[in-house]
């Protein structure tokens, strides 16, 4: 008799498929299944914790996730999420064609740095076309260049006491009565230091659209597309995310979803 196993992916992807049929803003098809103490959100909460102890355990550090070849980009990244801030700092970059747009890196770091894009783009370049899978259920084949994290961690010489790298965005996103508040995500220095893991400030070799987070996102090909911040404004690096938003890592974290978005 053939067993029915479902996996976390799978899970995901039917859930996606499922909602498909409610307008979907961002990421928040699910809100309603993700807050309190829904089934689908215990299930998720034990999928996750076993996802990411399975990951660490079972593949190494700098796996890769799948690449393709260029024939196999159908289409341009669609865009998702946010995808035209409203922020006056960022209007104000744009106005410039981002001239006037430095990274900044601080935190748990022995020094901290700020890049402009153009010293971005002078680092050793890294080019990559993998599949973005986003919790809605849809799947994108795009073409990613940019620097490595890595590279960008080891110019600000990172302190052995740092665990986590949390991303600061420059637009931010609405809770309703709430009002809005910054984007953020953040990840583990293992997902960090990942070799595909990049700051990408080109798509399908073109600069990066303002729909898909220029000047600068991350790519964390290991993981689902809600991870991948956009619009960033600066890197933090930090022992614990407690003092972040809610302090469970993210802004659609703080809402419910996982930390850790494994795939």
């Amino acid at each position: 008799m053939s067993k029915f196993i479902i996996n976390r992916r799978k899970f995901l992807t039917i859930a996606g498929v499922a909602a498909s049929a409610v307008p979907l803003s961002g990421c928040d098809a699910f809100d309603g299944f993700l807050s309190g103490q829904s089934p689908v959100r215990d299930f998720l909460a034990s999928a996750n914790g076993l996802t990411y102890r399975a990951h660490r355990m079972l593949i190494g550090a700098d796996t890769l996730a799948p690449e393709f070849s260029t024939s196999e980009i159908r289409q341009g990244q669609r865009p998702n999420g946010s995808t035209d801030p409203v922020d006056a700092d960022y209007l104000a970059l744009k106005e410039t064609a981002f001239a006037g747009y430095r990274l900044a890196v601080g935190g748990l770091v022995e020094k901290p740095v700020s890049f402009s894009l153009d010293e971005l783009r002078n680092m050793p370049a890294r080019t990559q076309i993998t599949r973005h899978d986003c919790v809605e259920g849809w799947s994108c084949i795009a073409k990613w260049t940019g620097v490595q994290l890595s590279r960008v961690l080891d110019e600000a010489k990172v302190k052995p006491e740092a665990r986590f790298v949390v991303f600061h965005c420059y637009d931010s996103m609405n809770l309703g009565l709430s009002g809005a508040v910054p984007y953020y995500e953040s990840i583990d220095l293992i997902d960090a230091r990942h070799p595909q893991t990049i700051l990408a400030y080109g798509n399908n070799d073109q600069a990066l659209p303002v729909a898909n987070g220029a000047p600068l996102r991350v790519r964390i090909e290991r993981q689902l597309g809600y991870k991948m911040a956009k619009y960033i404004k600066g890197i933090e690096l930090v022992s614990t995310l407690a003092p972040f938003g809610s302090g469970k890592g993210g802004f659609w974290e703080d809402l419910g979803y996982e930390w850790y978005g494994g795939i």
